[in-house]
């Protein structure tokens, strides 16, 4: 009878743990891990987002801010966990300019991940201290022609995407305006305002309110269309720069290996919470839209052109981590 029971003891648990492999998808709290602090736009897109998901899903969807090493600590765990489906991870672009700007990576962006989708992008812009004697995006590469090496641009760090704008900006105009290198974004729009740089490539929904004020001056915005924040500004292409676009973007990965129906299932969740109209007032109201890919592909081949991108940036303007 002990044997009996002994036996019937373990096929019970057996059935048990058969029944905990078969749930459904989410069975438990999922986690999203989020590159850099609290705060930032990054932060403000996951947050707003996990809300929505937790709603989907039936299960809590936690934010976890992993800031240090350009992005790279963040990255890191992400890629190391388990490809269950219960990490994933919010990608900004440092996730594919990290890999051309660092020596060695402890992950790789394509060979650790599986895309999910894009899920938001915003505006960056070019704007100038009220000093600066251009008025229009024509106006100001003339005045860098006739200045060469007399106008400095201020960044966020070296590596970051406002420093590769500005050397981006370089390379395909022909100017030579110089890096200033800040730690933090903070500090280089303080000195911005200050006069004690001439320009810096920021995103249009931190600078609004100074752009109202008259304390800077915008020439042209970054992405491929207008903003409805400031829908006067016209793109660089509009203002007479044709193939310049940086566009600040906000995507969803899991580690490689993660199920494809597990994937499928949070692309298409994904989707469906982008498209509600508390997301959309969210995202509008930090100068973001919606850009869910249309598939996990369409994800990967953004992400590809954009190493590729950036690979090319980094290489010509020599660019190298703190």
């Amino acid at each position: 009878m002990p044997r009996l029971a002994a036996i019937s003891a373990g096929l019970a648990a057996a059935c048990w743990c058969s029944l905990l492999h078969a749930q459904p998808y989410p069975a438990r709290a999922i986690r999203i891990v989020v590159p850099v602090a609290t705060g930032g736009a990054t932060d403000i897109v996951t947050r707003a987002l996990a809300n929505r998901l937790t709603l989907a899903v039936g299960q809590q969807v936690l934010v976890d801010n992993r800031p240090g090493g350009g992005s790279n600590v963040g990255f890191e765990v992400a890629a190391k966990s388990p490809p269950d489906g219960y990490t994933l991870l919010m990608a900004q672009p440092a996730f594919t300019v990290n890999v051309s700007l660092y020596k060695k990576l402890a992950y790789d962006p394509l060979r650790d991940f599986s895309a999910i989708t894009l899920a938001a992008t915003g505006a960056n812009v070019l704007v100038v201290h009220p000093s600066v004697p251009a008025y229009t995006l024509k106006e100001f590469i003339a005045l860098a022609k006739a200045k060469p090496g007399q106008l400095n641009y201020a960044s966020s760090g070296n590596g970051t995407t406002p420093h590769l704008s500005g050397e981006l900006f370089n390379s395909m105009t022909g100017v030579k305006i110089v890096h200033i290198p800040y730690k933090g974004a903070g500090a280089s729009v303080v000195d911005l305002l200050g006069g004690h740089v001439d320009l810096a490539f920021l995103s249009l929904s931190s600078v609004v309110p100074q752009l109202k004020a008259g304390k800077l001056r915008a020439l042209a915005i970054t992405s491929a269309k207008r903003s409805a924040l400031m829908p006067e500004l016209p793109t660089f292409a509009e203002a007479g720069l044709n193939g310049y676009e940086v566009t600040g973007w906000y995507g969803v990965l899991a580690p490689a290996g993660t199920p494809r129906e597990i994937i499928n299932r949070l692309h298409a969740d994904i989707t469906r919470a982008l498209a509600t109209g508390e997301m959309v007032q969210s995202l509008n109201a930090s100068g973001l839209e919606p850009a869910p890919s249309n598939s996990p592909e369409q994800f990967t081949a953004f992400l590809q052109a954009e190493i590729s991108k950036w690979a090319k940036v980094v290489k010509a303007s020599g660019a190298k981590a703190d």
